[in-house]
């Protein structure tokens, strides 16, 4: 009854205490629903950690116990805590999950509203049409079994899809569909929902004060979810911004990033923190269209420069998240510093940027927008990983690639330059060495320049050399198979051997076989090694970055012993000059917004690396002993970690053997921390 009230404080102390008294009499079922309620209070407070725990809980032991519309409730609910998080990608799959148990359990109301909230996420990724298709059947299932909430929420729902598609005024019939049902029901949340739809209705006829009205109304409402208030905010941006009021627009999009950085402070948890971003991503990327078309550039790339690498950059201690320390970073000062040509990427729903940065001077070019950016990517990456050479068969998208990506900012790329690629979304899935320079003759890009990759521009001004202590290697690999779906390496040892030699086993702490293990790494000090090298598979988690994994051998009886996990290598803080994984999709397998890849290396970079050598596809087991030999031998020669990659990488490309294919050497690719 306090929930339906909207008195979350004294519903969350209600159920508190009857957690404790089921507690107390072992009711295992009160305490699963106990978990369940206190998870959706975590969600309607924009508690997003807890909402995550509790349903996480109530989805255990509700499956534990075989209650199964309490696990299906529950599952949805994570789903829901995902969505609003940032993962919409793991919100579908896991309403998907909950709308078939739904119907399996013969459950029409819950069925329908897992559905409606699919058509939900849908609409807030720009999947106009599935939203509509969705939100279609979701009305029509609502009507069929009589339910005014269902009806009222697919007509709120309907309307925000139209009014995305510009259609106002299909989106006020739907709107005044919705009064009898807001009358009736007197929710304040479903009337604060109308609200933002009938101001964006207004905003989109030109009746810019009653949209403005509208908008403030809902902006300090106290019952306003985070959600609803950074809706508000960023209205009144663009609102301003239409009728040519750019200081009031400005004030406008910094407050709404205001209200986003209070919303993620109240979030604790690293996994949390990771795709929280994308609630964000459209007010960054409509401010920063504004700054540019204000001839602004420099505020821009600084605001541009706020959004990345957050996670990452608190947990290491050197984040700023309030705009007025972020304005004294100065990018041409970094470029110098780094002596490199920074390449900063911006990728827009409407159009992207690149920012070129030497320590000269800056330049800003116009890119097309992130779609046909990914489309390319996409196209070469499969033509990277067949049989073929992509270069002997003059594949388009690589040459297509660079001319969109490099050849903009060829001006400010001298011969042998070094490079740091500062890429944006589905960017860090590209290795940007295997872009086609056209001619005279067509090369690769690793042939005109050492190219590394940063996470940012403020963590390229906080790193610092590596301490110059005794360059010892711990290196770790060639473990016994934990099970068919890991097969032994057959050239690990091979390649550990390779290494061996160049570093000398005087100064490698060496675990093999039976002893390489996560324990063995956890506990051996790693904090003390200049160099880091792991042979072995590799595990990459879309659902759930933190969990990827180096497979090492068993330590124990325990089911996930053999894996070195991303969130427990955060927790050991290191200081290596070089981490290298030489494993498959070291680099992880999925982007989200402003933090790039999630995997294996960033969370070495996370536990304080300077350089980590990570793969954005499957390396080779024949091919990958020779390049480490080759890149410790450039690292004893005294060349970087980037140039000592390079120098392994080019003896590859010029070898005229099958290795020759960028399938083989550019896997690889180095990213800068610390």
């Amino acid at each position: 009854m306090s929930i339906t009230r909207g008195d979350l404080i004294t519903a969350r102390e209600e159920l508190l205490s009857s957690l404790a008294h089921a507690r107390k009499y072992n009711d295992r079922l009160a305490q699963a629903n106990a978990f369940l309620n206190l998870g959706v209070i975590g969600l309607q407070n924009d508690h997003l950690d807890e909402a995550v725990d509790w349903s996480d809980a109530a989805y255990k032991l509700a499956s534990e116990l075989g209650s199964e519309d309490l696990a299906q409730t529950a599952l949805g609910n994570l789903g829901w805590a995902s969505f609003k998080l940032g993962d919409a990608e793991r919100a579908l799959q896991l309403f998907d999950e909950a709308e078939k148990e739904a119907i399996r359990l013969g459950d029409p109301g819950s069925e329908i509203g897992w559905l409606a909230t699919s058509a939900y996420v849908y609409q807030s990724i720009g999947d106009l049409d599935r939203a509509s298709s969705f939100d279609a059947q979701y009305l029509e299932r609502a009507r069929q079994i009589g339910s005014k909430d269902d009806i009222l929420n697919a007509l709120e729902d309907l309307a925000h899809v139209s009014i995305a598609k510009g259609d106002f005024d299909g989106a006020a019939k739907y709107i005044d569909q919705t009064s009898p049902f807001i009358q009736s029901n007197n929710n304040r949340l479903d009337q604060l929902v109308v609200m933002l739809a009938q101001g964006e209705i207004a905003a989109g006829r030109h009746q810019y004060d009653r949209a403005e009205r509208i908008f403030r109304d809902v902006e300090k409402d106290p019952l306003a979810q985070t959600s609803m208030k950074l809706g508000a905010e960023h209205q009144l941006a663009l609102l301003d911004e239409g009728q040519g009021d750019t200081v009031s627009a400005d004030r406008a999009y910094r407050t709404a990033l205001a209200t986003f950085e209070s919303a993620r402070d109240q979030i604790k948890k690293e996994d949390s923190k990771l795709p929280f971003l994308a609630n964000a991503t459209t007010i960054y990327d409509d401010y920063i269209h504004f700054l540019i078309a204000q001839h602004r550039p420099a505020d821009a790339l600084l605001i541009a420069d706020q959004s990345r690498a957050r996670t990452l950059a608190q947990g290491l201690g050197v984040s700023s998240k309030n705009i007025s320390s972020i304005s004294k970073l100065r990018p041409q000062e970094v470029a110098r510093k780094t002596g490199s040509t920074l390449l900063f990427y911006w990728l827009g729903a409407k159009q992207s940027y690149l920012w070129a940065i030497t320590p000269k001077n800056t330049s800003l070019y116009t890119l097309p927008p992130q779609r046909e950016i990914k489309e390319a990517i996409d196209r070469y990456r499969k033509s990277l990983l067949g049989i073929g050479d992509p270069l002997e068969n003059s594949d388009a998208s690589g040459r297509v690639l660079y001319d969109k990506l490099i050849a903009p900012a060829s001006a400010s790329l001298r011969p042998d330059a070094n490079v740091i690629v500062l890429s944006d979304g589905p960017l860090s899935q590209l290795n940007f060495e295997t872009l086609i320079v056209p001619g005279p003759q067509p090369h690769y890009w690793i042939e005109d320049a050492t190219i590394g990759s940063a996470p940012s521009l403020q963590m390229l001004a906080s790193s610092h050399p590596a301490p110059s202590a005794h360059r010892k290697l711990l290196l770790i690999g060639d473990a016994i198979s934990p099970g068919r779906d890991y097969p032994n390496l057959p050239m690990a040892s091979t390649e550990m051997q390779q290494i061996q030699q160049q570093v000398g086993s005087r100064d490698t702490l060496h675990f093999s076989r039976e002893r390489a293990t996560a324990t063995a790494y956890l506990s051996s000090s790693p904090e003390q090694f200049a160099y880091i090298h792991f042979v072995a598979h590799g595990v990459a988690s879309r659902t759930d970055p933190l969990d990827s994994a180096i497979i090492l051998s068993r330590s124990s009886s325990a089911e996930d012993s053999f894996k070195l996990h991303a969130r427990d290598i955060i927790q050991h803080p290191i200081r290596a000059d070089l981490v290298t994984i030489s494993a498959c999709y070291g680099s992880g397998s999925r982007a989200f917004a402003g933090e790039g890849s999630i995997g294996l290396a960033w969370a070495f970079l996370r536990a304080g690396a300077h350089n980590v050598i990570g793969a954005l596809w499957e390396v080779s087991d024949e091919s990958t002993p020779q390049m480490m030999g080759d890149l410790y031998r450039s690292l004893n020669s005294g060349l970087p970690p980037s140039a000592a990659l390079r120098q392994a990488k080019l003896a590859m490309l010029h070898s005229k053997k099958e290795f020759r294919k960028p399938f083989y050497w550019a896997p690889l690719q180095i990213y800068t921390g610390l």
